[in-house]
């Protein structure tokens, strides 16, 4: 995976990087793995704005990914490798012995034509999903559960990845691509390798009508609001807004938001890094 930096011969292509798609392999998604995908708008069930700054986009349809991996022990042949306008990530369609399709989360280094295999019987090679506790010490995964058997949730977009580090009693260590090092079930599986596409991070959009095509808005700064609108707004000229705060007045950049009694907290070894 690469970028390509395009010719600055109008103003929308100065400043644009784009990935290439040279990886992919199929043009098309496998009918039986799509879904519809409706828009909001940021709109609720009566019609009323609930989320700013929402709306547009181009139309999409939704791959179903199997983030569970619950087909142990039956092998199956990567037959494809395709864009997915729902993630950062590539995707891959993974043709099962039994007949099955499904859709995954395309790991760095996975071709087109390889075996795959997840349970806890599989090698821990890239793109097998194995229970954690199976996995040797110093593995990159993603595509992490954090309870058995409810599908990954943990390490999911492009270029990212975790590391298992230690193993205490029932549980692995494991740290995250936030910095963040926390204890997870070792029944709980993960991905061998690093998610795809790593060089989506150096991708810039080049125009404003790139955000109108992923179905954002432009957003308003506080500051350039009035008083009646955001506790940053208002003042003489530019005058800038006090202590950075949300439109609900909550402080922002620096303050703690996380419950200090949230019960998930005793999981956790060491916090993310500022």
């Amino acid at each position: 995976m690469a970028v390509r930096k395009l010719n600055p011969t109008t103003p929308g292509q100065r400043h644009k990087i784009i990935g290439t798609f040279d990886s992919i392999t199929a043009t098309s998604p496998e009918k039986s793995l799509v879904g519809g995908f409706g828009k909001s708008g940021g709109r609720n069930n009566t019609g009323k704005m609930t989320m700013r700054y929402i709306g547009g986009g181009h139309k999409r349809k939704y791959r179903v990914i199997d983030f569970k991996r619950s087909k142990d022990g039956i092998p199956a042949t990567v037959k494809s490798i395709e864009y997915d306008p729902n993630r950062s990530a590539r995707i891959a369609l993974l043709y099962y012995a039994d007949g099955a399709k499904s859709y995954i989360l395309a790991p760095n280094g996975l071709q087109v034509g390889q075996k795959l295999l997840s349970g806890a019987e599989a090698a821990p090679e890239v793109g097998n999903a194995i229970p954690m506790e199976k996995i040797p010490l110093g593995t990159i995964v993603h595509n992490i559960e954090l309870h058995p058997g409810h599908g990954a949730t943990f390490v999911r977009s492009a270029g990212t990845f975790a590391q298992i580090t230690s193993r205490e009693d029932k549980y692995v260590i494991v740290k995250l691509p936030s910095g963040e090092t926390r204890k997870v079930l070792g029944i709980c599986k993960a991905t061998v390798g690093s998610v795809g596409n790593s060089d989506h991070s150096l991708e810039r959009s080049g125009k404003a009508g790139r955000s109108r095509w992923l179905g954002r808005r432009p957003r308003v700064r506080g500051v350039a609001m009035n008083p009646v609108d955001h506790p940053m707004g208002g003042g003489e000229g530019r005058a800038s807004g006090g202590h950075p705060r949300s439109r609900k007045g909550l402080l922002a950049k620096g303050k703690k938001t996380r419950a200090p009694k949230k019960q998930s907290s005793q999981y956790i070894i060491e916090r993310k890094k500022k």
